[in-house]
């Protein structure tokens, strides 16, 4: 954990980490103020394997990742009020997004879904981002 006393921003690796996060140098979460945010998130495990063959049920498995590392900043699903969710196939919108309500239910955050060229593993099909509002 990494934190700034002057300005109250505190950074946070994954739990578990990617494989990705030391060798590209960055915070799986930054806790500022009132918001904590998560950065792209994939359904990759820390050795490397991605969890789900469909874009469901990655996506389930990057719900579940959200929930957990929002909750290490304070916050929760309950309190998310973006997403931003990267597919490769934008043919899969409905797997990805009927992974979404499923998690979010009555929350309804905004959220913005766009097909991508590629993630940085041919296997992954979605990568989602979160913002999340802490209320004071």
């Amino acid at each position: 954990m990494a934190s700034d006393a002057e300005t109250g921003v505190v950074r946070l690796g994954g739990d578990p980490p990617s494989p990705y996060e030391e060798r590209y140098s960055f915070s799986r979460v930054v806790a500022c103020g009132p918001f904590v945010l998560v950065g792209g998130t994939t359904a990759v495990d820390p050795c490397g394997a991605v969890l789900g063959s469909t874009a469901y049920e990655q996506t389930v498995e990057i719900m579940r990742k959200l929930a957990h590392e929002l909750s290490r900043g304070g916050a929760g699903l309950g309190d998310v009020i973006q997403t931003r969710v990267y597919v490769t196939d934008i043919g899969r919108a409905d797997e990805v997004g009927r992974a979404h309500a499923d998690a979010f239910g009555e929350v309804l955050p905004l959220m913005t879904m766009v097909e991508v060229a590629a993630l940085i593993d041919p296997r992954m099909l979605v990568e989602i981002e979160a913002v999340a509002y802490r209320a004071p």
